[in-house]
């Protein structure tokens, strides 16, 4: 029973992932006076990119296409591994915070690893841009999560949303308001959104997510922009449920498990659309700002462990 519900949990999160972005951009679009193309154009682009062949640039090796495989094979992982409709686990599919987070430095790695194959000189600079980002936001992932699971006793992420629907208070405590914040600003960063990237921009020059992919196309961009979604889900979903832990399944039933989908999507939904709409008032902050901020979002998640520790 339990394989069945985290199946459905990878169903619910892919099904849920192109329409995440379809809000996003369609709320973003009529903010900025836009029509918008509609919240099911992320599906149609998805079908129709993994229905097309790949082309390579001479002299590229088999990395160009292994690395969209990686990217959403460790996508999907992360998707399994966060409890984002029940806390109940299998033995096998551990959700402890440092697998998930090694989880998704593969795709990370992997996303890097492209932008160079490539060859390019925009390549090379996402790359490099990349895993600067990604030197800074791992860390402050494993001591906001961290922060949280000192009460608890375990790194386990099923363990400390358990402990958080147990015990409510605990959410606007100083140590989950520190926490969490520092957790919205990795989501923000390593997902490529405003203010650390644009993901609406195609200037070279700024565009950190998109030069890796410059040299892609057809089933290869499709993985890796599935892949990149998903992500984005899995961070997303983390953050909303640990922020607003109630609607999550406690058990394996299926009126428990239809009432924690729908709990999802909408705390989903609504977390997308609050980001969309604070990108239209935002600016992308030039590239030598990036580490001050990333540098401040790691500062309140070491202030949110000592408070865990000092607050008792």
């Amino acid at each position: 029973m339990t394989a069945l519900a985290l199946a459905w949990q990878v169903l619910v999160a892919v099904a849920l992932t192109p329409l995440l972005i379809g809000v996003m951009r369609q709320l973003r679009a009529r903010l900025e006076g836009r029509a918008g193309a509609g919240v099911g154009q992320p599906w149609r682009d998805a079908r129709k990119l993994l229905a097309k062949e790949p082309l390579a640039a001479d002299g590229a090796g088999p990395l160009m296409a292994a690395a969209p495989l990686v990217l959403v094979v460790s996508s999907l992982v992360s998707v399994a591994l966060v409890p984002l409709l029940g806390i109940a686990t299998l033995a096998w599919v551990p959700d402890d915070l440092f697998v998930v987070v090694s989880v998704l430095l593969v795709g990370t790695v992997a996303l890097a690893l492209l932008g160079l194959e490539s060859g390019t000189a925009f390549g090379g600079m996402g790359s490099s841009r990349h895993m600067m980002i990604a030197a800074l936001v791992e860390p402050t992932v494993l001591v906001a999560v961290y922060a949280l699971s000192v009460p608890v006793g375990t790194t386990a992420l099923s363990a400390i949303l358990q402990a958080r629907m147990t015990d409510p208070a605990t959410v606007v405590s100083p140590v989950s308001l520190l926490a969490l914040v520092a957790l919205t600003i990795v989501v923000l960063a390593e997902t490529g959104r405003l203010p650390v990237d644009n993901p609406a921009t195609h200037l070279e020059l700024t565009m950190v997510h998109e030069a890796m992919v410059l040299e892609s196309s057809g089933r290869d961009l499709g993985w890796l922009e599935l892949g990149s979604w998903l992500r984005l889900t899995a961070l997303l979903g983390l953050v909303v449920n640990l922020a607003l832990p109630w609607g999550v399944a406690a058990d394996l039933g299926v009126i428990a498990t239809l009432v924690a989908t729908v709990a999802f999507a909408a705390k989903l939904f609504l977390a997308g659309a609050i980001i969309a709409a604070a990108e239209v008032f935002l600016a992308k902050v030039r590239l030598f700002r990036v580490p001050e901020l990333l540098a401040g979002s790691f500062v309140l998640a070491f202030l949110s462990v000592t408070a865990s520790y000092l607050i008792v």
